[in-house]
């Protein structure tokens, strides 16, 4: 026998779709909608649980600041979204059942209550009306925080999309270590240094979060890990990633200098903006490409073979 391995005899094949057309139809949700709603509702959940923290552990500053970016980043979400549906009603439509099976349905019913008590705990910390009702809106708020943070990563996963199915286990680990970032960003651009000290260890703790689950999205899910590392999204990640690294090492000098911890939050922020807008993208440019789909299932087939 030859100890030459044999040429091929016909060049590799090409992923194609009848036509030309992709397999999979690329998200329909809009841009900049549903990034900033993914953003904001983030941003929310995390100020909202660090507000219901600080409330219990006297740092009263920081309550209150935390109750008023989870009420107004709530409600920006929620226009965001309802700008994305087109009209009202459609959002007003989704809340007629709940349905435990549909992450957009549970979605839909973590989000409106937030939103209301959210915006109760604020209107009573603005107008000192109600301290106690809106104390007690505050701190359930406080609760369904972690939901807000992590429910829209699930919505994103549920769907065919290859780098946001494939993604399922890192999206969630993600979508809240950057919400924590986020709300830690909005509070150092707004509280005095003597507050900061658990906000700086809570984005501290965010950003360790969200920089172990790029690494693994970009990595650790095979040929569907290229949009989060190319084109557009992969700038946008990458950059969220510089942002994030810039926004934890600043932030050690916000007890001592308010400029470090005002750059510590503009950072923080910026990292959660390029975050969400890179995962949209690179979900996007996985449905484009046929061979994204076609891959993941032959590789799934080898193995149960």
């Amino acid at each position: 026998m030859s100890s030459r391995r044999e040429r091929a005899m016909v060049e590799p094949a090409e992923f194609r779709s009848y036509y030309g057309r992709p397999i999979l139809k690329e998200p329909a949700w809009k841009q900049p909608d549903v990034p900033l709603y993914l953003f904001l509702g983030g941003t929310a959940g995390a100020s909202a649980s660090m507000a219901a923290l600080a409330g219990l552990t006297g740092r009263p500053e920081l309550a209150r600041v935390g109750k008023l970016v989870a009420s107004a980043g709530s409600l920006a979400s929620v226009v965001a979204l309802v700008h994305d549906l087109g009209k009202p009603s459609r959002f007003l439509h989704m809340l007629r059942v709940l349905k435990p099976t549909s992450p957009l349905s549970v979605g839909s019913w973590i989000l409106t209550p937030f939103s209301g008590l959210a915006a109760v705990a604020a209107g009573s910390e603005i107008t000192g009306i109600l301290p106690k009702v809106g104390t007690l809106a505050g701190n359930v708020a406080g609760l369904l925080g972690p939901a807000m943070c992590t429910y829209t990563a699930v919505l994103l996963a549920d769907t065919a999309t290859p780098s946001w199915h494939e993604g399922r286990r890192g999206l969630p680990i993600l979508f809240a270590g950057s919400a924590l970032t986020s709300g830690a960003g909005a509070a150092l651009l707004l509280i005095p240094c003597a507050e900061t000290g658990p906000v700086v260890r809570a984005g501290l703790t965010g950003a360790t979060a969200e920089l172990l689950a790029t690494r693994h999205l970009e990595s650790k899910l095979g040929i569907v890990s290229e949009p989060y590392r190319t084109g557009r999204a992969g700038v946008l990640l990458k950059a969220a990633r510089a942002f994030t690294v810039a926004g934890a090492a600043l932030s050690l000098g916000a007890r001592r200098h308010r400029a470090a911890g005002v750059l510590a939050g503009a950072a923080y922020l910026g990292a959660g903006l390029c975050t969400r807008f890179g995962v949209y993208g690179a979900g996007v440019e996985s449905a484009k490409d046929p061979k994204y789909v076609v891959v993941p299932q032959r590789e799934r087939l080898a193995r149960r073979s």
